[in-house]
């Protein structure tokens, strides 16, 4: 009988290498690691040692030194590792003579974000951005790939060996690539400009769920909507910016969106090859910011999230801080959170506790916002009403009881026709 053979796939082993260069703490640096490790599982990476390195003096060659980093070899090689993951950007020539040392994969935090960011992406947009991401990355990594063809024989002399020809000829590709993505690229975000321009007209708000990567936001956007969206217990599960539709209590309707999570030390190349999934925060009426209370580093994450909604425009906006996951701890810690966030809600998706009140909160939220009106239109008028349906958000309507002459409506009324009904107004 033939033996049979294992034909699966077997889970890539790391060793994964935290840097300390003195700017942190020590619980921040293994907070880090401890990310870092999360990020690896993501991408279905088993963490198989780890290993914390304070740099004093750097090493431009290696970023430290010589006999840590053979250390660092010998560890990840005793640990049967097929890579070593740093949470350090490497430069091309750090991440080959590491390569060289070693004789295992080496690659940095930027490169597995980007990796989790290539699994992840659904839409078309989410996958261009993703491919323009690794492009950018790879340009300058080009010898990185061709180490052995450079040193290969047989130009002339004077002229390029094959591997360099190589190399040019793929970085002509790459950059040749890199500006058709981002013509792409513009043809995507006009139709979505499209999009957006005909919810503004519809004058339904929206608002924006965010926080730090794995706080929760999708299950919330489940429990608020009953919508069909991706929940996973795992690190940028949502990349795509996924819109529902949700009913006020009061009448009309708000449009709330699930947006890509936020992660410490996140390079900046990243931020930008995903500006378009964070622009649906920056447009919002209104942010559901969400936070996992049950994490030990939540006021990191908390600061973390604050800091990039700054970055990308939107630090001014009204919000609404969600204490998620509270399942997780006792009494007294809620009344530490209570106390401590006292306009917090806090909620727990898998028990249900708090939904209610977000909804309340939310409606509560946008009913502050500039543009309800209470209006009595008359029938001879009739015209201003079609015009709210068209522009406006109708929270409530009925005919006048007295004398059955008038509509009576509450809504909220874009800024730039809201002159047109301040004689129809009435008391509350």
């Amino acid at each position: 009988m033939p033996e049979l053979k294992d034909t699966a796939e077997k889970a890539e082993r790391a060793y994964l290498v935290g840097i300390d260069e003195g700017h942190a703490s020590d619980a921040e640096n293994e907070s880090l690691l401890k990310e870092l490790a999360s990020l690896a599982k993501t991408l279905g990476i088993e963490t198989v040692g780890t290993m914390q390195v304070r740099v004093r003096e750097k090493n431009p060659a290696l970023f430290i030194g010589t006999g840590k980093a053979d250390e660092i070899a010998a560890a990840a090689k005793a640990d049967e590792a097929d890579s070593i993951i740093f949470d350090h950007i490497m430069s091309p020539v750090q991440q080959r003579n590491w390569e060289k040392l070693s004789g295992l994969k080496a690659y940095d935090r930027a490169e597995l974000i980007i990796k989790i960011f290539a699994s992840r992406a659904l839409t078309r947009e989410a996958s261009l951005q993703v491919e323009l991401a690794q492009l950018e990355y790879s340009l300058p990594r080009l010898a990185h790939s061709y180490d052995d063809l450079s040193r290969q024989r047989g130009g002339r002399y004077g002229t390029k060996g094959s591997g360099e020809q190589k190399i040019e000829l793929d970085r002509r590709e790459i950059e040749k690539r890199i500006h058709e993505i981002g013509e792409e690229l513009k043809d995507v975000r006009k139709s979505r400009e499209t999009q957006r321009k005909r919810r503004e007209r519809l004058a339904v708000p929206r608002a924006a769920v965010v926080g730090y990567t794995n706080a929760g936001k999708s299950s919330l956007l489940n429990a608020l909507t009953q919508a069909s969206v991706l929940v996973e217990d795992k690190l940028f599960a949502t990349l795509d910016p996924t819109t529902r539709r949700i009913g006020l209590r009061k009448g009309g309707s708000l449009l709330l969106t699930d947006t890509v999570g936020f992660v410490r030390n996140l390079p900046h190349g990243l931020v930008e090859a995903f500006k378009a999934t964070l622009e649906e925060a920056a447009g919002a009426d209104l942010l559901v910011q969400v936070l996992d209370v049950s994490d030990p580093e939540a006021e990191v994450h908390l600061k973390t999230t604050d800091e990039v909604l700054t970055e990308i425009g939107a630090g001014g906006l009204p919000r609404i801080l969600v204490l998620n996951k509270v399942d997780l701890v006792d009494e007294p810690f809620k009344s530490a959170l209570r106390e401590r966030y006292p306009d917090g809600i806090l909620v727990s998706v898998k028990t249900g506790e708090g939904i209610q009140d977000l909804l309340a909160a939310i409606e509560k939220g946008l009913g502050s916002l500039a543009g309800e009106m209470h209006l009595r239109i008359p029938d001879s008028d009739y015209g201003l009403v079609a015009l709210l349906h068209r522009e406006a958000q109708i929270l409530s309507e009925a005919r006048e009881e007295c004398d059955n002459t008038a509509t009576i409506l509450t809504c909220r009324v874009p800024d730039r026709i809201a002159s047109k009904f301040e004689k129809y107004k009435t008391a509350d």
